[in-house]
């Protein structure tokens, strides 16, 4: 178990093609970062879970962009198509850039300026199994390119969604980021590398109600590895630090991140999270902060449903999230 649990956190600092854990839209970094159980008309969720496929993600289009921090940018295209009553496939493009950078010699020449980008593509499959049941998988093609260097990898995503509509009630379970770099940077004795990815078990629920307009959820992440202490796995381990960090509930919760959405119409929602993991870890002493807390809304307009999401990480560290999707049989394309 100690070795999963190091392999895995090398998400900490350490970890290859980042681009596989941000949020996949605005909606799904408003929650948090993460929801494997929205069963809903946004196909975004099938980044989180293929088997969030249904039959009304059937001919949607949706692109998604992040000004995240500094000069990092990142987004995501994606497109479904069913084939028959219980058949659901979705393919996208998502990209990460870390913007530009400058160049220099051993004795701080410049020579110029390069990037550095992850590209991901996906393709995805679902199929119903019953009319509450739907199983779903996702093949995912990654490179990374930062200067002259590059790595390529590939991932899978395997997933279960529950639906009971009746009661407005909703699960998923998704295993993420089962793959490898098969061409890492890092080298051993003049050989590139494989690196396994650090995957990620995640439990999501959500619950609406019939005479309110609200709805709640949690999602329980990072399943298969209990101690999500950032100093444990990236610095020496402190005894004192550990203690702290290794109390029962504190922990517990770093595996939860927790969603209250207001639902005034069906073409308008309100939303706002909140992460542990990510409250303990960004917080900074003497210093008030929102982090922790995601904030979001979405709206229909015209043909278009438009979705902004914020989270704040430290004082004055911000990220912003844009989603815009439509349905392209509004265009008359079938």
């Amino acid at each position: 178990m100690l070795m999963v649990c190091e392999l895995v956190y090398s998400q900490a600092g350490d970890g290859t093609f980042k681009l596989l854990d941000l949020p996949s839209s605005a909606r799904v970094a408003a929650m948090g970062g993460t929801n494997v159980a929205m069963h809903d008309d946004d196909i975004n969720f099938s980044a989180m879970n293929p088997a969030l496929l249904s039959e009304k993600t059937h001919n949607m289009l949706s692109f998604n962009y992040s000004n995240y921090f500094s000069d990092i940018n990142f987004g995501s295209v994606l497109y479904g198509r069913n084939f028959g009553d219980k058949n659901y496939t979705a393919f996208g493009a998502h990209y990460l850039d870390y913007g530009k950078f400058l160049e220099t010699s051993e004795t701080n020449e410049v020579l110029g300026h390069f990037t550095a980008k992850d590209i991901v593509l996906s393709a995805s499959y679902a199929r119903l199994l019953h009319p509450r049941w739907t199983i779903g998988l996702s093949f995912k093609p990654m490179i990374s390119i930062y200067e002259r260097y590059q790595t390529y990898g590939f991932s899978f995503d395997v997933g279960v969604g529950y639906a009971d509509t009746k009661h407005n009630f909703y699960a998923g379970l998704a295993f993420r980021n089962l793959g490898m770099s098969v061409a890492s940077f890092r080298s051993l004795d003049g050989q590139r590398s494989i690196d396994m990815l650090p995957w990620n078990i995640e439990l999501s629920l959500v619950k609406g109600f019939k005479h309110a307009p609200i709805r709640i959820s949690m999602t329980a992440h990072n399943w298969q590895c209990w101690d999500l202490g950032y100093t444990n796995h990236v610095t020496s381990v402190n005894a004192k630090e550990m203690t702290k960090a290794g109390a029962f509930f504190d922990m517990l919760f770093r595996h939860t991140i927790f969603n209250f959405e207001i639902l005034p119409t069906k073409n308008i929602y309100l939303l706002i999270s909140y992460n542990h993991r990510r409250q303990r870890e960004m917080s900074v002493s003497n210093y008030k902060t929102a982090a922790g807390l995601s904030f979001g809304a979405g709206i229909k307009v015209y043909k278009f449903h438009i979705d902004a999401g914020f989270a704040q990480y430290q004082a004055g560290q911000f990220s912003f999230h844009a989603t815009f999707t439509t349905y392209l049989s509004e265009f008359g394309i079938k």
